[in-house]
């Protein structure tokens, strides 16, 4: 080769964008290439299998498990080309650099290449955790061999996969249905949430109670002049709250000494505590400190981002993808907290510029992973390169999610190294006694914040339903013992216990990093596997569990346990970590799960019983189809056993006595779409039941020809004909409801007339009860057997009178969830002028278009409070403005109490957040807002129907 020739390098990159972006970072004898994620897998179906190898008795599942478990790799048709033109630049170039992530996955796409290619030229491996110049100049001039151990440990995990799933699935079809998948870890995610649901089926709410008292404090004082305090005993007994009732089943705890006020005994005594005297018998204040929050690893990133984005994990991890790739962020699946020098320096020096020097602690912050079983050192996920830049300085180049997410992770790493938040709480006890001598203790609590360091730039949200936000300041007046107060209100309070929460993406993922269950690369692949597959159904933001995901988790715990056992699974991670450390090997892990092992003291149950393979093989007469395929419910007071049947067309239920023997009849009823088992409670099964198997015939309809039926939904049973359906009055029943009465009831809404002015008036029956309406104007009616009967006189009359409030109390709330954990204040859905909403008496948040009141939890309902609180009152309308600013609160509920106004001289964490985003972000952010989202990636691998 001529001493002038130019040396040519062909760096091989996972996915176009990347190889993009990276290519403006280096010269003209560099080749940037994409292998567009993996080029070959194990294969998928028997097409897939080579003809030299179809006769062999292991090519379905594409391992050969008697030779070493040597695996058949095939490059898949949609890759073929690509690698066609990989293998043809490695014959042009003079050397090659293998950049996938650093990570196993990317450890194995680079060996897949080399053992692809078969290139001539030397080849090396170079890695970056992120995309910028100075880092990608490094990655070439200090690259790296392929680790082999990190390979093998990617290579067992994709072979114990597709054993686990090949044969574990086929028992699925033939004791359960067709077409089901298992898994090594889809499996175990999806009896998490199974195990949640029978929580909540098992559940009974209890009702228990206390008073709410709002106190004053006579004469002038220094800050608020009332506040709110809490009945917590009478006579020295302690009243019971929520933390007294068993999560799980609802009821006071059996060791309890609590006492369970009814609605009679707290009205009783609120009534004999009118006009007594309160005093302050105990003032207790107490330093308030709070540290900031690790930087970002993979799991608390999806988490944040599902709270405060509403995204589900493969859409945050798809947008982390793109802002990793474009670089502005580090690489987003890492375990790890850790931050680099370099970043801790970078993230101090912005801290001082927009916050404050003060700001700064006098020590770097460092922090440790807590991750069972972490791996791959890479560090936190952060803004990349030596210099953050500010949202406000990227707002412009982000599509609008994007740009959410990197402001989420900038400030995230930004507090990080600020200081702690301090401040004071304080605690009172006050007592007042009745007439007859009785003496009830009342509770209130405060808190202020001083400085608030790092909540200044972020404030984390919370799944715990009993967590505070730590911005939430509630400031008492300055009380002493003795003081004297008067009490403004004493309101009887009603409380129902609720069952524990769903899970969601965010809290799933907690749970399965919480276990050492999966890992960084998989959570977002786990999310949506157990759902593309039919286990769990999202509603809103709560993952539930199909009866079909009961009848697979019951045969695996019953005849499998040690494949969904927690510790188990997270065991195998574990082993495949000292596989990747080069301190395990691949053959013997494979070896032992699949055939078993006699080594003295083994603990692993699978390894005993044979292995794998004898296990799913020898097994399968002992599972009972049809037990496995039935989900019990319960045992009515007739001694009648009611379960759930998962059939080949659907689930359905069936009932039949204990006593009657293997002819007593059986009742059966189908279950409406959408019903979750939770749902299935004593009285909605009966109705169920009585709606005659959920569908009855009750003839024509003589205009249209379709045929009208009776049915049973999730919101009670409703007469249907073709596209028209129409529910049911409360005094009509599903058994004895007639064709006529059917046929009156489609007739609903009906068009009573039109007034002299030519405008419609309807008769409906809404969420509410009936009423007739004209334009924006209604009335309510006073039966529902009026909607059908009034006419348009009456209706005119009815619209003719003042329309009133009427002089009845407060319309009850749709639905009481439970305690606000901050306010202590009862939690409600109301419905309001623009729709339901969730309010404690002071703050209010309406209810998205894809939540219900009937579904909403009470974890959502306390984050939507939060997420009010942090924003601080909404600000007065001033007469004369014709145009709401446009970061102005949203419009005031019916029924809403006003928000108070918040104190001049101290401002929320929340509120300084907001005063710091302004000096980084600017207008730009209503420019990024403004922008269309990011296309959507190409998942990073397929995997087959039984993965």
């Amino acid at each position: 080769m001529p001493s002038n020739a130019r040396t040519t390098r062909l760096v091989i990159v996972e996915s176009p964008s990347k190889a993009k972006t990276i290519a403006g970072y280096l010269g003209p004898d560099y080749l940037v290439e994409a292998s567009v994620g993996h080029i070959r897998d194990l294969p998928r179906n028997a097409d897939e299998v080579p003809e030299e190898f179809k006769g062999q008795p292991w090519a379905r599942l594409g391992v050969d498990v008697d030779n070493g478990f040597h695996a058949l790799y095939v490059i898949s048709d949609s890759r073929k080309q690509q690698v066609a033109k990989l293998k043809r630049l490695a014959k042009e170039v003079d050397e090659i650099f293998l950049a996938t992530d650093e990570d196993r996955e990317g450890e194995a796409i680079a060996w897949h290449l080399i053992e692809t290619i078969k290139p001539k030229v030397p080849f090396k491996r170079m890695v970056f955790h992120e995309i910028t110049k100075p880092a990608i100049q490094a990655a070439v001039a200090n690259p790296r061999d392929i680790d082999r151990s990190l390979v093998d440990a990617q290579e067992a995990r994709r072979i114990l996969d597709r054993l686990y799933g090949y044969e574990v699935s086929p028992v699925l079809w033939k004791k359960v249905m067709r077409g089901l998948s298992a898994g090594r870890v889809q499996s175990v995610a999806t009896r998490i949430v199974v195990e949640r649901e029978r929580q909540r089926m098992a559940f009974r709410s209890a009702e228990y109670w206390d008073i709410l008292a709002h106190l004053a404090v006579q004469g002038q004082v220094e800050g608020p002049r009332t506040f709110n305090a809490t009945l917590i005993a009478l006579n020295g007994d302690r009243i019971a709250t929520g933390k007294d009732f068993e999560p799980t089943t609802g009821q006071l705890r059996p060791a309890s000494t609590a006492v369970q006020l009814d609605g009679d005994g707290a009205r009783g005594l609120a009534a004999r505590l009118e006009n007594r005297p309160f005093t302050v018998t105990r003032t207790e204040e107490k330093p308030y400190r709070r540290r900031p929050y690790a930087p970002f690893i993979t799991s608390t990133l999806q988490q944040e981002a599902a709270r405060k984005m509403r995204s589900s994990s493969q859409q945050t991890m798809r947008t982390a993808q793109s802002l990793y790739e474009k670089g502005y962020i580090t690489y987003m699946r890492t375990d790890s907290v850790n931050l680099s020098e370099t970043a801790v320096a970078a993230a101090r020096r912005q801290i001082a510029e927009l916050y404050g020097p003060g700001n700064v602690p006098p020590q770097p912050r460092k922090y440790t992973t807590k991750a069972k079983g972490a791996q791959e050192a890479h560090e936190a996920i952060r803004p990349a390169g030596d210099n953050f830049r500010t949202p406000g300085e990227v707002a412009n180049e982000l599509s609008s999610d994007e740009f959410r997410l990197y402001e989420l992770i900038w400030r995230r790493t930004i507090a990080s190294q600020m200081t702690d938040a301090v401040g004071n709480s304080i605690s009172v006890r006050i007592r007042a006694t009745t007439a007859a001598g009785e003496e009830a203790d009342f509770a209130a609590s405060g808190k202020t914040i001083t400085d608030p360091g790092f909540l200044r730039a972020y404030v984390e949200s919370s799944d715990d339903e009993n967590a505070e936000s730590d911005d939430a300041e509630r400031r008492l007046p300055n009380l002493v013992k003795d003081q004297p107060l008067s009490a403004d209100a004493l309101n009887a309070a009603g409380h129902h216990t609720s069952p524990p929460a769903r899970y969601t993406e965010a809290s799933l993922v907690k749970a399965l990093e919480e276990l050492g269950i999966g890992r960084p690369s998989t959570y977002s692949s786990i999310m949506q596997t157990i759902q593309d597959r039919g286990y769990v159904e999202k509603r809103g933001q709560a993952m539930i569990p199909s009866f079909l995901a009961f009848a697979v988790i019951g045969l695996l715990e019953g005849h499998y346990p040690r494949l969904v056992d927690y510790n188990f699974t997270a065991a195998m991670e574990g082993q495949l970590d000292d596989i990747a450390a080069g301190d395990g090997t691949q053959l013997n892990f494979l070896s032992s799960f699949y055939f078993g092992s006699q080594e003295t003291g083994a603990d692993d149950d699978i390894a005993k019983a044979g292995g794998l393979k004898k296990m799913v093989t020898e097994n399968l007469s002992a599972i009972d189809a049809r037990e496995v395929n039935s989900i019990p419910l319960f045992v009515d007071e007739e001694n009648r056993r009611t379960v759930v049947r998962v059939g080949k067309f659907g689930p359905y239920l069936q009932r039949k006595a204990i006593d009657g023997g293997e002819d007593a009849p059986e009742d059966k009823a189908s279950l409406p779409e959408g019903i979750a088992p939770d749902e299935l409670t004593p009285e909605k099964v009966e109705e169920l039941f009585l709606a005659g198997n959920g569908d009855r015939v009750l003839g024509e309809d003589p205009v249209t020809g379709d045929e009208v039926t009776v049915k049973s939904g999730r919101f009670g049973p409703y007469v249907s004909a073709g596209e028209r359906k129409s529910s049911l009055f409360k005094d009509q029943s599903p058994q004895t409801v007639t064709l006529e009465q059917a046929l009156d009831l489609l007739k609903l809404p009906r068009v009573v007339g039109k007034d002299a002015d030519g405008n419609e008036i309807v008769a409906r029956n809404g969420k509410f009860g009936p009423y007739i309406s004209r334009e924006k104007d209604s009335r309510s009616l006073a039966s529902e057997s009026q909607l059908l009967t009034i006419t348009l006189e009456e209706a005119l009359a009815l619209l003719a009178q003042p329309k009133t409030r009427q002089s009845r109390t407060a319309k009850p709330p749709l639905r009481e969830l439970g305690e606000d954990p901050v306010s202590k204040k009862p939690l409600v859905i109301k419905d309001g002028r623009f729709g339901s909403y969730v309010t404690d008496g002071e703050f209010n948040a309406t209810l998205r278009r894809d939540q219900t009141p009937e579904e909403i939890t009470l974890e959502e309902a306390v984050q939507m409070i939060a997420d009010k609180r942090a924003k601080g009152p909404a600000p007065k309308k001033r007469a004369a403005a014709k145009k709401a600013p446009a970061k102005a609160a949203a419009a005031k509920q019916d029924g809403a109490t006003p928000a108070k106004k918040a104190p001049a001289k101290r401002a929320t964490a929340a509120k300084k957040t907001t005063t710091a985003a302004k000096k980084t972000t600017a207008a730009k952010t209503t420019t990024a807002a403004k922008k269309a989202p990011a296309k959507k990636a190409a998942p990073r691998k397929a995997t087959t129907a039984a993965e």
